[in-house]
């Protein structure tokens, strides 16, 4: 089974192509600001990137003869996870989204390429998918829900690796993923379902290298009435320029690590909470799934940073197996995604947003 996958950032995009597990190739294609700076909106971009793509596929001598064409879930509305063949829907959904990011790109020129194969087009695992439990969306403001957003393509992908690794279905696990990125979300696999997590984007849970987290409610509103900084700068305060940068003026953990070892005893003590609300947040999800957690798994780019993992694993020994699969592979993931549906092992999910 060959298959393309898809996965556009904002200053790049990535193409791949698998045969059945294997990459057979894979380049990253760098878009200079200058070229994307001409487009209004990330939507405009479409022919752009999809040009690219196809250039880049045949400089590397492959021709559009693929079995299945997958590409990043985008900015949908709420739904459950899994493997979706690209519908009338999810396109309409993805070219009206209220929030625009390349990612959105990727289901629409997957379908158009898929057309050209005559091959199926899917996405998996957006990172809007939403499975939680009713209970974990009430807040005490009526007005206000609780959402789901967070790294669900990396966090069930390695799930899944982890499964099979022991000899068990994801299905028949109770998982605790700690994806570690610029945004860090926390979440709690039961039985197959993301029953609850932290809104990894908007302000929820632990700080991170580029996020505020949960922040104390009043001191905010405070803050928000201060006059002192518009709409938009409050939200980069919470999305981009808060937690590690905030403190620190930069997102580089290895920079910050080499700090702390160097004496900066300020820079360690924002790491060490930035580690303590990290591990805090775990024993939340550790008590959603009824303090029966088969394993710990941590992922992401942090992952990499053994003062990191050590200072989570410090607070949380003793709950569960803690498990380091470092980095992200979405490429491999999306691929495996793609694979799972063709072989008819992982079912086609319906999208019927909430």
């Amino acid at each position: 089974m060959k298959i393309l996958v898809i996965n556009p950032g904002s200053t790049s995009t990535k193409v791949a192509v698998y045969n059945n597990e294997n990459q057979l190739w894979f380049e990253s294609i760098y878009h200079k600001a200058d070229e994307l700076s001409r487009f209004s909106h990330v939507s405009d971009q479409h022919d752009f990137r999809k040009e690219t793509i196809i250039n880049s596929l045949e400089e590397a001598g492959f021709n559009l003869e693929f079995d299945a064409v997958i590409g990043r879930g985008g900015l949908l509305k709420p739904t459950q996870g899994g493997v979706y063949l690209v519908d009338e829907k999810i396109k309409y959904d993805l070219m009206h989204s209220q929030k625009e990011h390349a990612s959105n790109l990727a289901a629409l020129i997957a379908d158009e390429i898929a057309k050209e194969c005559n091959c199926p087009a899917y996405i998996a695992d957006p990172v809007v998918t939403d499975e939680m439990n009713d209970l974990a969306r009430f807040t005490g403001i009526p007005e206000i829900s609780r959402i789901s957003i967070f790294h669900a393509l990396n966090s069930r992908a390695v799930s899944r690796r982890y499964a099979e690794s022991v000899g068990s279905r994801y299905e028949d696990l109770n998982l605790i993923v700690v994806h570690l990125g610029g945004g860090i979300s926390i979440s709690a696999h039961s039985n197959g379902r993301v029953i609850d997590v932290n809104n990894a984007l908007d302000g929820d849970g632990p700080f991170s290298p580029e996020r505020a987290g949960s922040i104390p409610t009043r001191q905010l509103v405070d803050l928000c009435f201060s006059s002192k900084y518009s709409y938009n700068e409050i939200l980069k305060k919470i999305n981009g320029h808060g937690g590690l940068y905030a403190h620190l003026g930069t997102t580089d953990v290895r920079n910050i690590v080499a700090e702390i070892k160097s004496g900066n005893t300020h820079a360690g003590n924002v790491m060490q909470a930035m580690v303590y609300n990290i591990a805090k947040t775990i024993g939340s999800m550790h008590i959603a799934l009824r303090q029966k957690t088969d394993a710990i798994i941590l992922t992401g780019g942090m992952a990499h940073e053994n003062y990191v993992v050590s200072g989570i694993s410090s607070w949380i020994d003793g709950l569960a197996p803690v498990i380091v699969i470092p980095g992200e592979d979405e490429m491999g993931a999306l691929a495996m995604n793609a694979l799972g549906a063709l072989r008819g092992e992982l079912p086609l999910q319906v999208y019927n947003p909430k």
